[in-house]
């Protein structure tokens, strides 16, 4: 199988209902609206990311939809996955280009160097995959891993829309109003309705936000006056890259944070799929670096594949991998748009952490269904102490620092499961 042979994808099999794989395809209006699901359900994340490190959200936007094609291309439409905002670069650009926390980052150029290595390292880490398979990297990530670094990512996340996102009591309620409803649609409704349960939940519990605070008084009322005021196309701000060696010494590390995450989405998806993906990691490594290059390379940030829209397809068990060439397009349109992106911050804070709650424990899930559908056995104490520490030290933040590298909640948990089970296993 050649590397960038994605003319081997046949035409995508019309499929009407039941499980659609991702070799299938619902009729493009439903395909097209589940596009636009997982557009939202990456929106808050990758535009969030970048915020975190003053870098322009409508440029991340555009490259995560630049970024998921060039995935599509390279993996030959085989791996349903959305490419978005990685988080694992926050607290390593953070160190390496002193942001303060607000406005625009100053010395993003340095960053964007550094993430350019990062993605070139992340490549030829797919490469070496792709020429001599995954063995080596199984050895190293089992399922007891990849499961815990999965699970991590969605616990660690949740701080976010808990501690973030809702700034009074009123704004904890109205989370509850939006995860009940999403709850309620997934249960509930039936149908194209129930496939579109982020969409249709989050439309729901932003309209009751405006019944409470616009109609009746209660919380902080929405504003539309910056999306009359947004104009309707625009140029996102790129930025030339910098290319400086601490940053880069910095940064790079963390392609292994994006394997070990693309490693175990890819188990997840295989999980849920029952199709076999492995033969496709290395090429989604490439893609993955690729992207990561060419986003750092106009000011964006570094990105990976994205944990939120597979609990999108575990929830609607839609797995079509023409859904996320649709919402890639529509990135690209909205990251011209910054009438868009007005539209996007004038839906309630609270209501967009109630969704995040919704997927992010989805993630953490889809981690858990990996350990379930690859039978690990938890009475072997190296698979017991591998997944238990991994999850506190992912979920607490746990932080270490060497000298101004600082490993955060994410990084810790990865590597420590991976060097943790290494060690483990050893025993006599």
């Amino acid at each position: 199988m050649s590397l960038f042979s994605w003319q081997e994808r046949p035409s995508a099999a019309l499929q009407e209902a039941g499980v659609i794989g991702p070799d299938e395809r619902l009729p493009w209006p439903q395909t097209t609206a589940m596009g636009l699901q997982h557009v939202v359900a990456m929106f808050g994340a990758t535009v969030l990311a970048p915020i975190l490190m003053g870098f322009d959200p409508n440029l991340a936007i555009l490259m995560s939809g630049i970024g998921t094609l060039i995935f599509y291309f390279i993996t030959g439409g085989k791996v349903p996955s959305y490419l978005g905002s990685s988080f694992a670069f926050i607290g390593v650009v953070i160190a390496a280009t002193g942001y303060a926390g607000s406005g625009p980052n100053t010395n993003i150029g340095v960053a964007l160097g550094a993430i350019i290595a990062c993605g070139l390292l992340y490549t030829l880490i797919g490469v070496a995959v792709q020429a001599v398979g995954t063995g080596w990297i199984e050895r190293f990530m089992p399922p007891v891993v990849t499961g815990s670094v999965v699970a991590v990512i969605g616990l660690n996340l949740a701080s976010i829309p808990i501690k973030n996102m809702a700034a009074s009591n009123f704004d904890s309620w109205m989370q509850a109003v939006t995860f009940i409803s999403v709850a309620l649609v997934a249960v509930f409704a039936r149908g194209m309705v129930q496939r579109l349960l982020i969409l249709v939940g989050l439309a729901l519990a932003t309209v009751i936000y405006l019944v409470l605070t616009n109609g009746m008084g209660f919380g902080k009322p929405m504003d539309f006056a910056g999306i009359a005021n947004a104009a309707w196309l625009g140029w996102p701000k790129f930025t030339a890259p910098v290319f400086e060696g601490n940053a880069m010494l910095l940064i790079a590390p963390v392609a292994l944070i994006l394997v070990a995450e693309n490693l175990g989405h890819i188990k997840a998806v295989t999980a849920m799929t029952g199709r076999n993906l492995d033969p496709y990691i290395g090429r989604a490594f490439i893609g993955d670096g690729i992207a990561t290059m060419v986003s750092g390379s106009a000011g964006g940030t570094g990105v990976t594949t994205y944990a939120e829209n597979i609990g999108v397809m575990a929830a609607t068990r839609i797995y079509s991998t023409a859904v996320f060439v649709v919402a890639a397009c529509v990135a690209l349109v909205l990251g011209f748009s910054p009438k868009f992106g007005a539209l996007i911050q004038a839906i309630p804070l609270p209501v967009m952490g109630g969704v995040s709650i919704v997927v992010f424990g989805l993630i953490a899930i889809a981690g858990a269904k990996i350990w379930v559908d690859n039978k690990v056995d938890f009475t072997d104490p190296v698979n017991l102490l591998t997944a238990a520490i991994t999850l506190v030290l992912g979920t607490g933040d746990f932080t270490l620092k060497f000298g101004s590298f600082a490993l955060g909640g994410i990084g810790t948990a990865t590597f420590g499961a991976v060097l943790l089970h290494a060690l483990l296993r050893r025993r006599s």
